[in-house]
């Protein structure tokens, strides 16, 4: 699927976000391996490190949903701004996803750069390493 198709749905969510402290408003949507789509904003908390980030809520509602991995994830932010994941974020996608699962990230001309897990998370910690 093209990430033009996935925008809509990602700045839906990325409406919804709750981020009153940092005004740092992020929206993501998913296609897993059965092609369903699935959407995630962020949520902030007063106290700061128990907030939820847009990737982690859409991977929540994916899992919720009957979905069992990613193999597609848009994730945006402030327009003009491109959005890459953090660190926890890479690993869940890391961890829900495989070696061609594609991160599409809007840039700041508008248009869309696209990366593998494994490019954004070389070496990644994976189940299979326990």
């Amino acid at each position: 699927m093209k990430p033009e198709k996935l925008l809509p749905i990602a700045e839906k969510a990325r409406n919804m976000a709750y981020a009153p402290y940092s005004e740092f408003y992020v929206g993501a949507a998913i296609v897993d391996e059965q092609g369903n789509i699935h959407s995630g904003c962020n949520v902030e908390n007063a106290a700061y490190p128990i907030g939820c980030c847009a990737e982690q809520s859409a991977v929540a509602q994916m899992i919720l949903n009957g979905g069992k991995s990613i193999k597609q994830i848009l994730i945006i932010g402030k327009p003009g701004n491109t959005c890459p994941p953090c660190g926890a974020c890479r690993q869940i996608i890391a961890e829900h996803g495989d070696a061609s699962t594609q991160i599409h990230l809007e840039t700041a001309d508008g248009q869309f750069s696209t990366q593998s897990i494994d490019e954004l998370l070389p070496n990644a910690f994976h189940p299979s390493k326990l």
